[in-house]
């Protein structure tokens, strides 16, 4: 394709598997004619749209493609500092994982990988992360906030970003919009309650946004202009193989719960769109919103089952080599999208919603 296309991100969360965006983000940027105009994101989504974004806005492409390594470098990096099991890097990554507690000195934490998470789930399920995380320790935030200058992303009109959180009070979706942004506010996307203290910003708490919007598409579609739509998902939507372990049953139970709000959406998305398609080309909606639905061209680049077959636990492993073959791969699938794909941006849509069935 030789025109220029402007494209919208929706980022999906993943823990460390959030390196593969990061890897797919990377190629993207190769591609001169491809422009992005707004992000939606969540949990490691989220933090990958607020670093890509502040690096676009600071230096374009050369920027933003610096931003997102040195981001991750300081994660492999930090991730050192830390004894394996008392990284609280690997606990903000790995739904699930207990990370060193008051506890931890009288457990068999020297075990193998397998036996030393069950005990630390044991641990979670017994006690909060008010009771054995009383000073709410989350490197991660500092980090954030030394990254990424969210006065500058607050005060942008180049980039729109949506990033979603879970409202604890209300059980309901919380969008974080540019003026809004935040350190506490991207935390807030990336809160699995299991492990850390709801973040609190002005006086309502927030947890996760991957349970209710990973990533949050309607707002994206509703408030940004481009037709064309680009849903990189980290959760393998398909797994032929069934697990039989504990830990395998746990991690595809742990992809499905969070691919359910995207599917869900997805499959909303598809229903008005046909709905929309029914009525004569040209016909005039009262409501703009289905004016951009009937426009919408979607796309998915989507982590396979064989992209992951390294299970639920490779999720807390921020360890800088790893962290590079996940980018390695998330590079390959953009660049085999792009040879296959490319030439629809613009055009027509690549995901077929009745595959979503």
């Amino acid at each position: 394709m030789t025109g220029s296309v402007t494209l919208d991100l929706a980022l999906q969360g993943g823990g460390a598997h959030g390196a593969y965006t990061w890897g797919v983000l990377d190629r993207l940027l190769d591609e001169r004619h491809i422009h992005c105009s707004a992000i939606s994101g969540a949990s490691a989504g989220a933090i990958n749209a607020v670093v890509l974004a502040d690096g676009l806005v600071a230096g374009g492409r050369a920027g933003a493609k610096q931003a997102l390594e040195a981001f991750w470098r300081r994660i492999g990096q930090s991730s050192r500092r830390f004894l394996p099991d008392r990284s609280p890097f690997h606990a903000l990554f790995l739904p699930g994982y207990m990370p060193s507690s008051p506890w931890s000195r009288f457990g068999p934490w020297g075990a193998p990988l397998a036996f030393w998470s069950a005990i630390g789930d044991t641990v979670v399920r017994k006690f909060s992360p008010y009771e054995w995380n009383p000073l709410n320790f989350n490197p991660l935030l500092d980090l954030l906030a030394e990254s990424v200058d969210f006065s500058r992303l607050r005060s942008t009109e180049d980039i729109q970003l949506f990033i979603s959180a879970t409202s604890v009070r209300s059980g309901g979706l919380k969008v974080f919009r540019n003026a809004e942004l935040t350190p506490q506010a991207v935390m807030a996307s990336a809160c699995l309650p299991q492990l850390f203290q709801a973040v609190e910003i002005d006086g309502e708490a927030y947890w996760d946004g991957g349970y209710l919007g990973n990533p949050a598409l309607l707002p994206l579609i509703a408030e940004s202009e481009p037709a064309d739509l680009l849903i990189i998902q980290l959760n393998p939507p398909m797994r032929l193989v069934r697990s039989r372990s504990a830990a395998g049953i746990a991690g595809r139970l742990n992809e499905i719960t969070f691919n359910a709000s995207l599917v869900k959406e997805l499959q909303s998305i598809m229903l008005l769109k046909q709905a929309l398609d029914e009525e004569p080309v040209g016909h005039p909606f009262k409501h703009p919103l289905f004016n951009q639905v009937r426009q919408l061209r979607l796309h998915r680049i989507a982590a396979e089952e064989a992209t992951f077959r390294l299970g639920v636990k490779s999720k807390l492993d921020p360890e800088w080599e790893f962290l590079l073959g996940l980018r390695d791969l998330g590079r390959r699938s953009a660049d085999a999208w792009l040879s296959q794909h490319g030439s629809a941006l613009g055009r027509r849509s690549t995901l077929d919603l009745a595959t979503l069935d």
